[in-house]
């Protein structure tokens, strides 16, 4: 067997080497880790075109048919985590491409516990006060209590129900609404079932827990942003097109509501952006699966996968039922 090249792709933290026992394949495999995004598709093709295997970190390069074609070598995809939208299947198939997963690693507990972080640190303003205290000022804000305010979840599903249940903790009254939400579901998480419009003009926080498709694609537009309380806080740990970021940015700049954003629609986030100028947005850089534990299950199944793959007996296929 002669040696083969695999690319693992955007370890923005440079993770993957110390996540993972890799030494079942080093014998065999020529491993090269990018901690960069690419510019372009033109850079991806580029970079990639002499390397017969790629592990994917979830959805941060996208591997659409265009690229797929101008990647000859490429035989065999590892996309972490049980499903990938930015990766085109169909096209990956018809070049003969092998195309596996790994498990999800309980992505959802590290999205939760992130979401709120995210409302626990616009509540009490803690990124403005931790700038003004390494500057010497102290107590430079006031911020506010959750008990007894409206939590209102767009998305009860595994990540929004567990939202649900650390809001009830604080004492916050819980509203939940999806498109096909029931109000027994509903109840199991003690929440009550509102109508989209009730849940944007009653919450004092709103947290995004949808996935993102055509249907919910700018779920969240002007008519629902202007419908929020003035200086309720909007939170997205899911996908960053949820929103309608135009009407976003005018109501951040208006002053009308606050925001705490882990997800943008381009990422990542351009330097030049005008939400990094704005101080009643928290934001962090896609982090709600990035932990160690996640990290640990994407990259030990990647090795799996690879050494299967290579053994002849492909595991984890991503077209197989079993794995979504």
């Amino acid at each position: 067997m002669g040696t083969r090249k695999l690319a693992i792709l955007d370890d923005y933290q440079n993770a993957a080497r110390t996540a993972a026992d890799w030494s079942a394949i080093q014998q065999h495999v020529d491993i090269q880790v990018f901690t960069q995004p690419f510019s372009s598709e033109d850079d991806a093709a580029e970079a990639l075109r002499d390397f017969d295997m790629i592990g994917l970190l979830r959805e941060r390069t996208p591997l659409p048919a265009s690229l797929i074609a101008r990647l000859p070598a490429l035989k065999f995809i590892c996309a972490t985590g049980t499903h990938n939208r930015t990766l085109d299947l169909a096209a990956a198939h018809k070049h003969g491409i092998t195309v596996s997963c790994t498990r999800s690693g309980s992505s959802e507990f590290p999205t939760t516990e992130l979401t709120w972080a995210l409302i626990l640190a616009a509540a009490r303003h803690l990124p403005q006060e931790d700038r003004a205290l390494r500057s010497g000022r102290w107590q430079t804000t006031l911020g506010s209590t959750l008990n007894s305010k409206t939590l209102g979840i767009v998305g009860l599903g595994r990540i929004g129900r567990q939202v649900a249940h650390v809001g009830r903790a604080f004492g916050m009254n819980i509203l939940a609404w999806s498109p096909r939400l029931t109000p027994e579901r509903a109840q199991e998480s003690g929440a009550s079932l509102a109508t989209k419009d009730e849940l944007f003009s009653r919450s004092d926080v709103i947290s995004l827990h949808v996935v993102l498709n055509d249907a919910t694609r700018g779920l969240v537009g002007a008519t629902q942003i202007q419908r929020m309380k003035r200086g309720a806080l909007l939170v997205n740990t899911s996908r960053g097109p949820l929103i309608d970021e135009k009407a976003l940015i005018e109501a951040l700049e208006a002053r009308k509501i606050n925001a705490a954003l882990d997800v943008f629609h381009q990422e990542p986030l351009s330097p030049s952006h005008p939400l990094l100028s704005l101080d009643n947005v928290v934001l962090t850089p896609h982090l709600g699966f990035a932990v160690q534990e996640v990290y640990s299950v994407f990259y030990h199944d990647m090795v799996e996968n690879i050494s299967a793959y290579l053994a002849g007996r492909p595991i984890r296929l991503l077209d197989d039922p079993s794995t979504h």
